[in-house]
């Protein structure tokens, strides 16, 4: 007894350090699986999140604030900068009345008042995506990180008022922001700088972006402190109508402001901040699941919505129309041009011997004697017969007038027999050798030799 005891206990502790081990390797799996799950949806790290806010960190609030509402809408931004390279001279509030009837969304209409901005974008889609991606899904983490590279080139010394801009530092909503305005409302400097006007860059594994300016924007400037200003873009009022709302972590509208440049797309009072418009997104993917949910069944509604307006039903039932004919008529819709053609054309061959079988000589001898009313040539001769060959194999009855009437008189028959023969020998006596080829393939065609 003692002995079987002894024997128990080794076996029962085996047994628990088995279900232990299943239930260690259950939740390392289940942890790995929540791991990579995370991994395929993780928003960007501040280093990436960095690296791309470096070219516009440093943007006056309202421009910065129009940009990023535009990388949500990555194919708008492609239009509106081939149209802005087709258009280089146009700026400012004008630029953006010239745009109003395109669809494109009106945060990146905006933008053609700065075509530089604009080249620099198309320069960079991918990083355009992807800032768009990283705004959607968090924006407050965005404008963070905006704070955190002012605050470096302020630091650094790089980051100060002038005749270009205005810096200031300001609370919201308890935080200490630095916020940067034109120094004249209406004048926009748009700055190019250096990597160096952050100072040191804390991650060498993602060096800030740089954009070299265009020389046709910046003509014979130079960088001093590391920035280039370039000439200013004046007539700004109506055009910029977005801004930074640090404290809440967003994007605010003027509504007044918007309404005075989009006046065929007026908003309500109400809506202050930004709502990111699906149906503009187009084919373009959103990045995390957050707003796949958000936005994805928009998005599919509104490609749905854009195939109804190019007519993609309506082509749908007119090829669906067109297939129900050519399966009526004995042909395979889902044949090939040339399998098909070669289906009429036996079709018609078919039908005209089927026709000389039952007594119709008499209709290929109507062809030829209907030929004394047409020019007497070779063409004319050919083009009868085709005629007469296409209107049989259009399936047209023997009440019509067609190349097959009269198919039902033995006695018709033979009389229009002799008429195409009368026809046939008084050409061969009056025409030339090309014109007697013709009058043989007129009289070939029927059964007047068969007679």
């Amino acid at each position: 007894m003692m002995r079987q005891a002894h024997h128990q206990v080794p076996r029962d502790a085996s047994r628990i350090g088995s279900a232990w081990r299943l239930l260690v390797i259950g939740l390392m799996l289940l942890g790995g699986a929540l791991s990579a799950a995370h991994a395929q949806d993780a928003t960007f790290k501040d280093e990436e999140l960095d690296q791309m806010l470096a070219p516009i960190a440093l943007y006056p609030d309202s421009l910065l604030a129009q940009v990023l509402m535009a990388t949500t809408y990555p194919a708008d931004v492609k239009a509106a900068a081939a149209w802005s390279k087709a258009h280089p001279d146009a700026k400012g509030d004008a630029a953006v009345k010239q745009v109003e009837n395109q669809p494109w969304e009106p945060a990146v209409q905006s933008l053609v008042a700065f075509p530089q901005v604009l080249a620099m974008m198309n320069d960079k889609p991918d990083d355009v995506q992807r800032l768009g991606d990283a705004f959607l899904a968090d924006p407050s983490r965005v404008m963070d990180r905006v704070q955190v590279l002012r605050k470096k080139a302020e630091q650094a010394g790089n980051l100060k008022s002038n005749e270009q801009q205005k810096v200031s530092t300001q609370t919201a909503e308890s935080k200490q922001v630095i916020v940067i305005e034109p120094a004249q409302p209406q004048s926009v400097y748009v700055p190019v700088y250096q990597p160096t006007v952050y100072g040191t860059w804390a991650y060498p594994s993602y060096p800030p972006y740089y954009w070299p300016p265009p020389a046709y924007y910046y003509p014979g400037a130079a960088f001093v402190g590391g920035v280039i200003w370039g000439a200013a873009v004046v007539g700004i009022a109506n055009g910029l109508w977005g801004g930074c709302n640090w404290g809440g972590g967003d994007v605010n509208i003027n509504v007044n402001k918007y309404n005075n440049i989009n006046s065929n797309r007026q908003i309500n009072a109400n809506n202050t901040k930004f709502e990111h418009n699906a149906d503009r997104r187009g084919d373009v993917p959103y990045r995390d699941n957050k707003s796949r949910e958000q936005y994805g069944k928009k998005q599919l509604d509104g490609a749905k919505d854009r195939e109804a307006y190019r007519g993609k039903d309506g082509r749908d039932a007119e090829r669906d129309r067109a297939a129900n004919t050519l399966a009526e008529r004995g042909a395979d819709p889902a044949a090939g041009r040339e399998k098909l053609q070669g289906a009429d054309r036996d079709k018609a061959t078919a039908a005209v011997r089927d026709s000389d079988r039952g007594g119709a000589g008499g209709g290929a001898g109507d062809r030829a004697g209907a030929g004394q009313n047409r020019p007497s040539n070779a063409a004319a001769g050919g083009a009868a017969d085709r005629g007469a060959t296409n209107r049989a194999s259009s399936g047209s009855g023997g009440a019509r007038d067609n190349a097959l009437a009269g198919a039902h008189s033995g006695g018709a028959a033979r009389a229009s027999a002799d008429r195409g023969q009368a026809s046939r020998q008084s050409m061969s006596q009056h025409s030339g050798a090309g014109r007697a080829a013709g009058g043989a393939r007129a009289g070939g065609g029927g059964g007047g030799r068969r007679r």
